[in-house]
């Protein structure tokens, strides 16, 4: 085993989960240790509420990611959510369209087969979802969230080839969430600039992944049902302390799972984007209850 974990050591990666973790020295380009991210907001009318609600209660909400696909909002609504993050200063983070779930392929709904995610399936959906990021760009958008390596893959190299933008921020799906250093690392240098982790790790583990990437990490402090349901409030200090550039993600337990989202349930979109933020105020209360030294990005 001691000759596994120096190979480990020796290919960059940590020798094994840090007991007690490790405080993290790394952080965002400000200086600060965590932001705050309020996801599912499912169009601008969705994000106006954010706004709106953020407001009200004293939140800074650094940014909002979008869960349905580009796909399934019109240039209109992309132009007014890239337009309301402008002028309000918030990162607007919108998910690739295709997915193995939009598709005709039943594995991904079996119960062994769910470890497809939300995979592509194919060229022509690898092509499909290009081809949303594309149309994303051109509306105003400069952030996107993938959960298939491929793209992740084929993102970053267009990046580097200048037919993205290179500043393009690529944000990874808890639907493929790395539970593992390695993980994360092979996410890293595809080209994530943002990753998800699992809402169920433990704190070293969460230190262990920190150790191996430099890209800010977004956990759940509180989950949805389908990914664990977990609240984690009281902890997410020492999340902070271990897991900086951390994003403090507030997903929803006891709600509806709302993908794909239109008008046709958007007043319920809009009442769960309200109840995350009021709980994103619950868990800033607790970070500055417990660890008011912990640096937080300036409000927007």
């Amino acid at each position: 085993m001691e000759e596994t974990r120096q190979t480990l050591h020796d290919l960059g990666r940590p020798r094994e989960d840090p007991s007690p973790a490790p405080a993290s020295a790394k952080r965002f380009p400000d200086g600060a240790q965590y932001r705050i991210e309020i996801p599912s907001t499912e169009g601008p009318n969705a994000l106006r509420a954010v706004i709106d609600e953020a407001a009200a209660r004293g939140v800074p909400v650094h940014r909002v990611s979008q869960g349905s696909g580009i796909m399934l909002l019109t240039d209109d609504e992309i132009g007014e959510m890239a337009a309301l993050g402008n002028e309000r200063q918030i990162e607007v983070n919108l998910f690739v369209g295709p997915r193995a779930t939009f598709d005709i392929g039943a594995q991904a709904y079996a119960a062994a087969g769910k470890s497809l995610g939300l995979s592509l399936r194919g060229s022509d959906q690898l092509v499909y979802a290009v081809e949303d990021i594309k149309r994303a760009v051109a509306l105003g958008i400069r952030s996107v969230l993938v959960a298939d390596i491929g793209l992740l893959a084929v993102v970053g190299e267009m990046k580097k080839r200048g037919d993205l933008p290179g500043g393009l921020i690529v944000k990874t799906s808890v639907m493929m969430a790395p539970a593992n250093p390695a993980s994360a690392r092979v996410l890293e240098d595809l080209g994530a600039t943002t990753i998800n982790v699992p809402s169920d790790l433990t704190l070293p583990q969460l230190a262990a992944i920190r150790a191996a990437v430099d890209a800010p990490l977004d956990l759940y402090v509180e989950a949805p049902d389908n990914i664990g349901g977990f609240i984690r409030y009281y902890e997410t200090p020492e999340f902070i302390r271990a897991g900086a550039p951390l994003y403090v993600k507030l997903g929803l337990k006891n709600a509806p799972d709302i993908y794909p989202s239109g008008t046709h349930i958007e007043p319920a979109a809009i009442a769960l984007s309200r109840e995350r933020v009021r709980r994103a105020r619950i868990v800033h209360d607790v970070i500055r209850r417990y660890a008011p030294h912990l640096r937080m990005s300036p409000r927007p």
